[in-house]
């Protein structure tokens, strides 16, 4: 369960639900990629102010359920997240980048939406789970750490 993030003069819950197409909207979001999404996703929550309250997969796209502070824009967090986690699923999964031409991983699009915190967690982590085909949970985490 998210919780209130108290800064000096601030005290919010902005959570937001992304949804990250892979590139050409391939299927290519396998055991291996989903291991390294988990583990990419933790790494970026200890350098940035950034929680990844439930990431869940599906073949060919990505849901994260993020919490974080005012001063990152929307723009920011899905640039972050894109670039940070195509980079290193490329290292950590190199039959990825051969699939996709050697291009790019995640496509060009997203999709973001705000969550409130009273009611709603629970029923977009709902929405998520029966998203696509053969969803997978990779990562869930309601226990927020202090920045």
């Amino acid at each position: 369960m998210s919780e209130y993030i108290h800064k000096s003069h601030n005290a919010t819950v902005l959570l937001y639900h992304l949804v990250f197409p892979a590139k050409y909207r391939r299927a290519i979001i396998d055991k291996g990629v989903d291991r390294a999404l988990s583990e990419i996703c933790l790494e970026i929550e200890k350098r940035y102010e950034v929680q990844f309250l439930e990431i869940g997969a599906d073949k060919d796209h990505v849901h994260f359920l993020v919490q974080s502070v005012p001063s990152y824009s929307v723009m920011k967090l899905v640039t972050m997240i894109k670039s940070l986690t195509a980079r290193e699923i490329f290292k950590k999964c190199p039959h990825i980048k051969k699939q996709l031409w050697g291009g790019e991983f995640w496509s060009d699009g997203y999709f973001a939406t705000t969550v409130g915190k009273h009611g709603n967690e629970k029923m977009i982590g709902a929405y998520v789970k029966n998203q696509g085909e053969e969803y997978t949970k990779l990562h869930e985490n309601y226990q927020l750490a202090l920045f």
